[in-house]
């Protein structure tokens, strides 16, 4: 099974958006199923086979959430952080600010699901692959 080093060593590679699709086949092959990512303090969920899981540590102060999403700015964003115009925290208070309070991405479908505070699902996104 993975362990949090090799995920660490590949988000490590991770510098924008851009390289998002090659991070998420890098994890693939380690044997990641599926992830949690929250926008809150930063901490992630890694799931693999027969309910492994590896969770990391907060990585920034607490953020606080929007109440209420704004989904047409957060998708401007989004294909903004995609191209490689932002970095990773810039595109977390972005999340923060337009009422993103996780995402998950599921590796056997190869989609990104954000979510709202409340938990509904707000867009859900095909991964390039």
């Amino acid at each position: 099974m993975f362990t949090l080093e090799q995920i660490k060593s590949a988000h490590s590679k991770v510098k924008s958006g851009a390289d998002f699709p090659a991070y998420i086949r890098e994890i693939k092959e380690l044997g990641v199923t599926h992830y949690e990512a929250h926008v809150h303090d930063g901490h992630v969920d890694y799931h693999g086979a027969g309910h492994y899981t590896v969770k990391t540590p907060g990585r920034y102060e607490p953020l606080t959430i929007a109440a209420t999403p704004d989904l047409e700015k957060f998708k401007a964003e989004l294909l903004a952080h995609q191209q490689g115009k932002t970095d990773y925290l810039q595109f977390i208070n972005m999340c923060a600010e337009t009422g993103i309070e996780k995402w998950e991405v599921c590796l056997d479908k190869m989609t990104c699901t954000y979510f709202d505070k409340a938990g509904r699902e707000v867009l859900v996104e095909k991964i390039p692959g």
